[in-house]
């Protein structure tokens, strides 16, 4: 099982999530967020994947963050278009990964992803929300079965430490992992280290 730990900022607690072997560690650029990296800290992961998380920004904006951060990965939380991707794909070194953030509360809103299989890398579906991301809120995880998409995806929304049992029982062959945040917070942007470390050994 691969982790995704978002909205991650102090120093202190990116190692201390890092050493608990998470896969990857998101990065929230979006000035709207409580989470907002407004300037490296000054230890960023060296083991974890470095994600950045982008809403509706330019792509020049995206480059520079990529440049400055060491990003391995972008997740696009907004309403970009196939088109923005494509020009993204093509600017971006091949080894960065292009991750798209979809907003899920019905099978309409998850078939979006055949406008953007070409382009993504990898999908995160996430729960809908009237903001993007950290409602700490779950969608039907039932709807994924209607997901018949060639390109692996994350599951996010709202997983918490009660859904060890729910996690195991969901079944997806291309699901590659889950992506954990507000309710794994002391605070916003820092991480609760024996939670974390609980949840992962009981999963």
């Amino acid at each position: 099982m691969n982790y995704k730990v978002c909205g991650m900022r102090d120093a202190d607690n990116i190692r201390e999530v890092e050493a608990l072997g998470a896969t990857w560690m998101g990065f929230i650029f979006w000035p709207g967020s409580s989470r907002y990296v407004s300037q490296p800290p000054s230890y960023l992961p060296e083991k974890s994947r470095r994600v950045g998380v982008f809403v509706d920004t330019t792509i020049h904006d995206v480059l520079t963050h990529v440049a400055d951060y060491g990003l391995q990965a972008v997740q696009l939380h907004g309403h970009e278009t196939p088109d923005y991707l494509r020009l993204l794909r093509q600017l971006l070194h091949p080894d960065v990964l292009i991750i798209k953030a979809l907003s899920v509360n019905s099978t309409s809103d998850l078939i979006q992803y055949k406008d953007y299989e070409q382009q993504a890398n990898l999908f995160l579906f996430d729960t809908k929300s009237p903001l993007p991301g950290g409602s700490g809120k779950q969608f039907d995880w039932t709807i994924l079965r209607a997901y018949d998409g060639q390109k692996p995806f994350l599951l996010s929304g709202g997983i918490g430490p009660d859904d060890v049992q729910r996690l195991r029982d969901f079944q997806h062959p291309r699901c590659i992992g889950i992506d954990l945040n507000s309710r794994f917070e002391q605070q916003p942007a820092y991480k609760d280290i024996q939670k974390l470390k609980q949840f992962i050994q009981q999963l």
